[in-house]
């Protein structure tokens, strides 16, 4: 008979096991270690700083401040936990709090490089580009193996155009940790964006080697590297995509992208909808966090919104204006809806897809007779001959105007209206889009 023996941990051993459980996104079986934990030393201010940065990345950012300050008022001096500190406060937006953590610890240690780069992304932030790149240049001098600065470096030289200058950045974060999966990442996206899809295809490749289980670095090396592009973006890659970002990513795409694409939506079919009197039972085709919620509520009798993303139901589920929320494949799942919607609006969900003819299809299925479809698509500016999407380095796939117009005479629609649009930034540069209006002919 084999006896069972208990290992028994002293308290650090046990915080470290927690912490391992931690990065390696075992997260139920960390956050009982860490629950535990606490009842015995409920002032231990490493366990309240490491599972203070728990909560924040599972969804309780509040409840995982509180506890990081309370860390920090048992040992003020400790620049990591200032650092820390910042860096949960800016992924939740709360940037002038972010900042005076980051001038915390400056104060603390006026060499620490990790808070000069940090203070360098609350610059960005808020569009001081020429004060982000000096502290990310003070940064690189005092620890110039600080990859993350090198790129950072990089991404405020691409948006003011410098491609050279920021490839130059990149390839410096890899010259320091060759085995980093960003800094290939980062490089591919550059290379593509210069029109050296080559080099891109050389950097996907060893992104996708370092990381081979990661579903963006497979759809970024496709886009470039493929004979056969696929047909749209997999289950795995948009969830993934987009449950990393669903806590920063409203406020991301309204300030530092300037994002216009449910705006410019309600406007089209302000002009083509009789009057709102919640009147309509409407689908958010690709819902995300919600935006267009608020902008249709006018018109809704009921609202349903589809997402893959659960990080973006989460969000979308927060403002109290959807009276269903399914995380489901878009096709698959307007297939089986029947004739239900008075109105579909997708907002820069169909980028998502290259031929649109079977999504259109089940968007029409899905409506009921004389209902309407409004959607948006990236504009392809130079389209090949018989080229109707591109899948392009960002990960999205671009449309040409007419195949737009042919896919959705082929899907059925009538009363088409297609409108070019400048739906975001990107890059500091305008990002091309129509807006599509169409309806299901009436009397079916």
């Amino acid at each position: 008979m084999t006896e069972r023996r208990e290992v028994v941990l002293d308290l650090p051993e046990a915080i470290q096991l927690a912490l391992r459980m931690h990065r390696e996104h075992h997260f139920d079986a960390a956050r009982e270690l860490y629950q535990q934990l606490l009842q015995v030393a409920p002032e231990h201010p490493d366990l309240q700083h490491f599972y203070g940065v728990f909560l924040c990345q599972t969804g309780a950012a509040d409840d995982g401040i509180a506890l990081i300050r309370r860390a920090i008022a048992q040992v003020p001096d400790f620049v990591d936990f200032h650092v820390n500190l910042g860096n949960v406060l800016l992924e939740a937006r709360r940037i002038d709090e972010a900042e005076a953590a980051y001038r915390e610890a400056l104060a603390i240690d006026p060499a620490c490089a990790r808070a000069w780069n940090n203070l360098g992304a609350i610059h960005d932030a808020r569009e001081q580009a020429a004060a982000a790149e000096q502290a990310y240049l003070k940064a690189i001098e005092l620890d110039h193996r600080l990859t993350n600065a090198h790129n950072n470096l990089g991404l405020i030289r691409w948006q003011r155009g410098d491609i050279e200058g920021a490839i130059a950045c990149c390839a410096a974060a890899i010259g320091v940790d060759p085995e980093d999966p960003d800094g290939h990442r980062f490089l591919g996206i550059l290379y593509a964006t210069h029109g050296l899809p080559d080099k891109a295809a050389e950097a996907f490749r060893r992104w996708l080697e370092l990381d081979p289980d990661n579903p963006a670095a497979r759809h970024h090396y496709a886009a470039v590297c493929a004979d056969v592009k696929p047909e749209r973006a997999s289950d795995a890659y948009v969830s993934y995509t987009f449950d990393r970002f669903a806590a920063s990513f409203e406020e991301k795409l309204r300030t530092d992208l300037q994002y216009r694409a449910p705006d410019l939506l309600c406007d089209a079919l302000a002009g083509r909808l009789p009057a709102p009197a919640q009147q309509f039972e409407i689908l958010d085709a690709g819902c995300g966090t919600g935006l267009c919620g608020p902008l249709l509520a006018p018109w809704c009798r009921r609202l349903v919104g589809i997402d893959l993303s659960a990080g973006m139901l989460e969000q979308a589920r927060a403002k109290a204006c959807y009276d269903e929320l399914h995380q489901a494949e878009l096709t698959a799942w307007l297939q089986s809806a029947g004739s239900r919607f008075q109105l579909i609006v997708s907002a820069d969900t169909l980028c998502y897809f290259g031929p649109l003819e079977t999504v259109l299809g089940a968007a029409r299925s899905a409506l009921t007779p004389g209902g309407t479809l409004a959607f948006t698509v990236e504009r392809m500016v130079q389209p090949s001959a018989g080229e109707g999407s591109r899948l392009s380095a960002n990960g999205r796939y671009q449309h040409d105007p007419d195949y737009v117009a042919r896919a959705i005479d082929a899907a059925g629609f009538t009363d088409v209206a297609i409108e070019p649009a400048e739906l975001r930034l990107e890059g500091g540069h305008p990002v091309a889009g129509l807006v599509v209006v169409a309806a299901r002919p009436g009397g079916e």
